[in-house]
Order: structure tokens, then C-alpha cells, then sequence
């Protein structure tokens, strides 16, 4: 099971081949909120994008999902100084809530304040996400085997559509997708408990451990159809009452997924 959400809402699509990382205004930077397509950038000193019309009471939220599915997506890359006035060039906005968005995912670990740059994306190793997929485990494991043992089988089966949609988000390939509707579909099994602090606290560590690998390659789709079948099975499992089944997926997940 990699990186979830039954789509927390419409997640910006990245034109091929594009890359938004930048250097102190220079590069390529994404230019569109959830939902449109993000064109290739110039330099600053270029004529700039038409900026878009955004309601100005949503714009934070839309360019901090943006730069959400950037981080999972590996078009922001780790390492790279990020320039809020050319990202707000970018989007069309000013730099104030792309500086806001960024502070945000500074506060998630995302990304750390380089002082008179801009921002730029932590870099995380093998081992750190280790020890998040471990930290996981030890909440979640416990968690998902006690609600497999106690919750009626019709609630099992409202999460379906939850469980669909990471395979429809593996099928194509779309990494921002399938960790959104990853997320959704954990938050809800774990919702189930009752516990919202619960759920806060593992959607936070699954929301950092979806970040890719410093130089790691992409998650293949194959990678994600695999994924993505071990929460149709799982769902199988719970809506079976098949216990023996419901503890060996969950423990080879959390025993070697990063989802």
C-alpha cells in the first residue's frame, strides 16, 4: 500500500517532461493551482505568464496542494532553492501565499527556510524513511488488526471506492494521485477506531514518508499496481473475516512498503 487519498480534491497536472526546480529564479517552475497543467518556466527577466484567476480565499490551499504533489511527484527537487517570487510568477499570484504555503510544508519538514533564497527541499535518505515506515507500524499494525477483529462487515465495504481508487490512480502511473487517495484510504480504515488523534498523527507520517528517495528513481507503475492490490486484497480480507489473511497483509506492508 504506497501513498493514499480518495483524491482530497482535484491535484494539478504537470505537463511531460516539465520540472519546476529553479535556482534563485532561473529554471523551470510550476505556473498552474490543482487542477491545470503546470507549463515550462523562463527566466525572470522574461516576459512572464498570464497570471490566472484565483479566489483569493482559496489560493493558499491550491498552490499548497500544488506544491504537495510536486514533493510526491519529484518536481521539486530535494536539495533545490525555491524562489517565492518566481514560483508566485509562476502561479500568477504574489509571493505572499506561496511564501505562506511554503512556511507550511517548512513546519511538515518538507522544506527548511534558507534566509534571503527561499526555501529549500530537505533532503531524505533510505534510513529516514525507515524509521518513519517503522513508527507507522507501530500505530497502525495494532490498530488495523484490533478494528479486523471488531468492525461489521458493511462498513468494510463503503471503503471501497477508496481501495478503487488507488488502483485507477496506479493504472496510469500518477504518483500525486495515488498518494492522495493512499492517505484517504488509511485515514478511513483508521477511522474507524474513533481515535481523531489517531488519525491525525499516522496521516501526518504517511504524508512524510511519501517523499521520494534523495537520487531515487520514480516509483514505477508496476510498483504502484502492486500497491495498489494489496488494499484490494486487505479489503477482501476484512470483508471475509479472514483474520490469518487480514494479519499477513498488513504486516508484509509495514514490513517493507513505504505506502
Amino acid at each position: 500500500m504506497e501513498q493514499g487519498s480518495a483524491r482530497e480534491g482535484a491535484r494539478p497536472a504537470y505537463a511531460p517532461g516539465a520540472s519546476p526546480h529553479t535556482q534563485e529564479g532561473e529554471g523551470r517552475v510550476p505556473h498552474q493551482a490543482r487542477g491545470e497543467a503546470f507549463a515550462r518556466g523562463e527566466h525572470t527577466h522574461s516576459e512572464p505568464p498570464a497570471p490566472r484567476v484565483v479566489r483569493r480565499h482559496s489560493v493558499r490551499g491550491q498552490i499548497l496542494e500544488s506544491l504537495r504533489a510536486a514533493l510526491v511527484d519529484g518536481e521539486l527537487i530535494p536539495g533545490q532553492v525555491y524562489s517565492a517570487p518566481v514560483l508566485g510568477g509562476r502561479f500568477g499570484v504574489s509571493a505572499t501565499p506561496v511564501r505562506e504555503a511554503m512556511q507550511q510544508l517548512a513546519l511538515e519538514g518538507a522544506v527548511e527556510v534558507v534566509p534571503n533564497r527561499g526555501f529549500r527541499v530537505t533532503e531524505r535518505g533510505p534510513r529516514e524513511l525507515a524509521e518513519l515506515a517503522e513508527v507507522r507500524a507501530l500505530i497502525e499494525v495494532p490498530v488495523m488488526l484490533r478494528l479486523a477483529r471488531t468492525v461489521p462487515v458493511a462498513r468494510w465495504g463503503v471503503l471501497r471506492p477508496l481501495a478503487d481508487a488507488t488502483v485507477a490512480a496506479a493504472a496510469v502511473g500518477d504518483r500525486a494521485s495515488y498518494a492522495e487517495s493512499d492517505r484517504a484510504f488509511h485515514r478511513a480504515v483508521l477511522a474507524l477506531s474513533g481515535n481523531e488523534q489517531l488519525v491525525a498523527i499516522a496521516d501526518e507520517l504517511h504524508r512524510r514518508s511519501q517523499w521520494p528517495l534523495v537520487s531515487g528513481p520514480a516509483t514505477r507503475r508496476a510498483d504502484l499496481l502492486a500497491d495498489a492490490a494489496e488494499h484490494t486484497a486487505l479489503l477482501d480480507a476484512l470483508i471475509a473475516q479472514d483474520l490469518t489473511v487480514v494479519q499477513a497483509l498488513v504486516r508484509e506492508h509495514f514490513a517493507g512498503a513505504d505506502g
